[in-house]
């Protein structure tokens, strides 16, 4: 009895003493919060790769739409295009990706209206991630991340005619050298006079080769046509043609179906002479707004007799200088420019301008020209004219691919 009552009062003691009820109480909750802590950051790892996999399937759609698109793949291989592109991304996050390309389904269906063609990529892709600290003793060892894709892309069914008329500047200054390498003949050979002047003889030097103005633009129109090229391999919706200028216009590549007329135009031009774009830009102007034996316009009823379409009309003008004064007419070239830009601004053409490394007057000119500030582009290196070319023809291709997930 004595015993049992001692063990009552140790008891009572120990319930009535706090001073070890901190390190008690400490010892339950740090387990605890530590646990909850290892929690979170499985939750946070979990919304994170979320994200990482989402990004990489959305990528991985857009790729695949716009390879289909641009026929660097067919249907047949965009699965594989696309399962390897998703698992190229994701290798910065998992050490081994070979179960989530496993995990990847992907659909890539093809659709024609017409004479227009779209793709459709439909993306869905998951992976097995595993928990630890209290997810774990709490049951749940592991956790999937899914996500969905979805892309329509192609090209655009309710606007695709487009007539393109290029104004190239082939002046003298176009054969000044720019600041960038020829990549394919980086040097080239030179002789000079050597000896003494009782034995002369020749010399030969290297010296690094430089592409000129003229080559770069010739390079230039090859990204605006092969845009075009791409988004009509089949030439139904667009037509070029150009005309060459130095202080006279040469006789221009007419509008056509297609852009190989405008390729070997371009190609063939050699740079002489003065400035004067009036004339050239006068051509292309009358050139998108003829009209035919029946008085109508001539481009829209061609457009429309193929694709029931009324074409989008653009002109390109480029140059590197300024116009020459007209001293024997008495006229000002940049006037007479100008005019036929409002002329062409007014019939609804879209005018883009190239500034190719140009001096503030031909900067100025174009600059009036060009439809709004975002259709003028300033070059000052073959790069820049390059981009300002390829941006032209991307925008005249009027290609579209976007996620509608």
């Amino acid at each position: 009895m004595n015993t049992l009552l001692f063990m009552m009062n140790g008891v009572s003691r120990l319930m009535s003493n706090r001073d070890g009820n901190f390190a008690i109480t400490t010892a339950f909750v740090i387990p605890v919060l530590f646990g909850a802590g290892s929690l979170a950051i499985d939750i946070a790892n979990a919304a994170m790769s979320k994200r990482q996999l989402q990004e990489a399937a959305d990528s991985a759609a857009l790729a695949t739409a716009s390879a289909l698109a641009d026929g660097k793949i067919d249907t047949s291989g965009a699965a594989a295009f696309a399962k390897d592109f998703i698992a190229g991304q994701m290798a910065n996050y998992l050490s081994d990706t070979t179960a989530l390309k496993n995990a990847t389904a992907v659909t890539a269906t093809k659709t024609t209206s017409g004479a227009a063609t779209s793709y459709n990529v439909n993306i869905s892709s998951n992976y097995t991630m595993q928990f630890s600290g209290l997810a774990q003793v709490a049951g749940f060892k592991t956790t999937t991340i899914g996500v969905s894709s979805q892309t329509a892309g192609g090209y655009s069914e309710t606007q695709g005619s487009v007539s393109m008329f290029l104004a190239l500047d082939k002046s003298g200054s176009m054969d000044y050298a720019t600041t960038t390498v020829n990549a394919t003949q980086p040097t080239t050979t030179y002789t000079y006079s050597c000896g003494t002047w009782y034995q002369p003889k020749t010399c030969t030097g290297t010296q690094t080769n430089y592409y000129s103005k003229i080559e770069a633009l010739k390079l230039a129109v090859g990204s605006l046509t092969t845009q075009l090229e791409t988004a009509d391999p089949t030439h139904i919706y667009a037509r070029t043609g150009a005309v060459s200028y130095d202080i006279k216009e040469y006789a221009a590549s007419k509008l056509a179906w297609g852009t190989s007329a405008v390729t070997t135009y371009v190609n063939a031009l050699d740079a002489d002479g003065g400035t004067n774009s009036s004339d050239a830009m006068n051509t292309a102007f009358t050139s998108l707004t003829a009209k035919n034996s029946a008085g109508n316009d001539s481009e829209d009823a061609i457009h429309y007799a193929k694709t029931k379409q009324i074409p989008k009309k653009y002109i390109v003008f480029m140059t590197d200088g300024d116009n020459n004064d007209d001293k024997w007419g008495g006229r000002s070239y940049d006037t007479a420019t100008k005019a036929t830009c409002d002329a062409a601004k007014a019939k609804g053409i879209e005018i883009f301008t190239v500034a190719f490394m140009a001096p503030t007057t031909g900067q100025k000119l174009l600059k009036n020209c060009a439809t709004d500030a975002s259709h003028y582009f300033q070059a000052e290196s073959m790069a820049d004219l390059l981009a300002a070319f390829k941006k032209i023809g991307a925008k005249a291709a009027n290609q579209t691919t976007r996620l509608i997930n």
